[in-house]
């Protein structure tokens, strides 16, 4: 018997160990193809001829689908499998990627917008799927630790995302022809020419990324990958930390306060997370720096996100717990938000001369790691069968990388690039606040057994 038990701990460590590289790639693809949104919209802004708010539909469109798709996707997963479920998500993706050759062909931004939003339903589809799964694939106390792994992946790819389109797309000489187009100086006709030749070198990125896209996905589908069952793994508990004993029946996920306030939570970090992401380009630009210099400056954020989740994997929860890590993130993110808005100095780094404010908005990306990793299993934990779509309730939160840029874009159309990111400070108040105590509302007032109790 104990050799027997033996070999299936074996087996069910090799499995997981085997889960969670299949899981870790699916987050690497999740930042290849979100993240790239980051150089995208300047290069729209450009080829399409936008204004800010326009270009920032690029997030919107790729992000609605989050918002639309999430419940769906719940419902796709409840009924065809994990697995399955996956590889329709994959197929939607490369669906998506593959719209961007008809697109460039007659440079109508429209047709743009629905490839990301076809990619950004697949990939609802696949987070939908994924968070649970790194959630309760073990120790719930430990389920920072293992989101924070696969941040690391995640935001590898945010790093690599940006500047690999740039050095497909961009030539070195093209700051030169944007100058052109920027002062007026060339024709209707010559500007037409330059800018179809721009907006028509996606066509080949994303042909081999739709493509790569559909071998993942049936690779992982007839992979070794389990599948799970949620309700089974992380049965509602009628007593916790933060729960009295009682027989009260919930009906449905508003009867899950921290969850629905968790959503509330993941929507203000996601947006500001993709305010910093997406908007510092443009915000370099503001300081005279040309997009093929500023398109490092995604990847700055990318760095300290990735040092953040380092620290992550190594603390939590040994050296201190997901919640206390989720506290002092919040405050940090607010007090650079504040810096981001009123420090102004101008400072030489890493070869950038530049105002030290951007390096305040950069820096973000470290709270901002943690943030999601600890707001995550603090919501979802004893949903019991509502776990697949209270993810799905959690993971519409990710509109947040849709709609925040675009309030950031309206701001910074009617005042200035600077002051639109006052919209940073609401959100992080709000984090804050569940850091500290909006996570422990298990009900939205004292069940009655408990008043009881309360009146002897």
């Amino acid at each position: 018997m104990n050799v027997h038990q033996s070999t299936t701990s074996a087996a069910d460590k090799k499995t997981f160990f085997i889960s969670m590289i299949i899981l870790a790639v699916m987050f690497f693809i999740f930042g290849l193809v979100s993240w790239v949104n980051s150089i995208l919209i300047p290069y729209f802004k450009i080829a399409c001829e936008l204004s800010h708010f326009q270009s920032y539909f690029v997030t919107f469109a790729f992000y609605i689908a989050y918002f639309v798709m999430a419940i769906p996707s719940g419902l796709l997963l409840k009924k065809v499998g994990f697995k399955k479920g996956i590889l329709y998500g994959f197929i939607l993706m490369a669906f998506g990627a593959f719209i961007f050759v008809p697109a460039a062909m007659t440079r109508l931004y429209g047709l743009f917008l629905i490839g990301l939003y076809s990619i950004g339903t697949g990939s609802a589809i696949l987070q939908t799927a994924a968070n649970p799964y790194v959630t309760i694939i073990g120790p719930m106390e430990s389920a920072a630790q293992r989101m924070s792994l696969m941040g690391i992946f995640n935001k590898l790819a945010g790093v690599i995302a940006p500047l690999v389109f740039a050095a497909v797309v961009f030539k070195a000489t093209d700051s030169d022809t944007f100058a052109l187009i920027e002062a007026g100086t060339l024709s209707e006709i010559e500007k037409n020419i330059v800018l179809n030749e721009l907006i028509r070198r996606v066509i080949w990125p994303y042909v081999i990324l739709g493509i790569f896209l559909l071998l993942v996905g049936i690779a992982i589908r007839y992979s070794v990958l389990p599948e799970i069952d949620p309700e089974k793994i992380n049965p509602e508990e009628k007593t916790t930390e933060n729960a009295p004993s009682n027989n009260q029946t919930r009906k449905s996920l508003l009867d899950f306060p921290y969850l629905i306030l968790g959503a509330i939570a993941i929507l203000f970090h996601i947006g500001s997370q993709a305010i910093s992401m997406d908007t510092i380009i443009n915000y370099a630009g503001s300081m005279g720096i040309n997009i093929l210099e500023a398109k490092v400056f995604p990847s700055y954020i990318m760095i300290c996100t990735i040092i953040s989740y380092i620290l992550g994997i190594i603390l939590i929860p040994k050296v201190i717990s997901q919640t206390t890590a989720l506290k002092f993130c919040t405050i940090l993110g607010l007090i650079l938000s504040i810096g981001v808005i009123f420090a102004s100095q101008t400072v030489t780094l890493f070869g950038h001369t530049a105002d030290i404010s951007i390096w305040f908005l950069a820096a973000l990306g470290f709270p901002n790691a943690l943030i999601y990793a600890g707001i995550w299993p603090l919501s979802i934990h004893n949903l019991g069968k509502f776990t697949k779509t209270g993810s799905s309730l959690l993971v519409m939160g990710l509109v947040g990388n849709g709609i925040f840029p675009l309030i950031y874009g309206a701001f910074a159309d009617a005042f200035n690039l600077r002051l639109g990111y006052w919209v940073l400070i609401p959100c992080f108040a709000y984090l804050v606040w569940f850091a500290f105590y909006g996570y422990k509302i298990n009900y939205w007032r004292k069940p009655k057994e408990e008043i009881g109790i309360i009146r002897k």
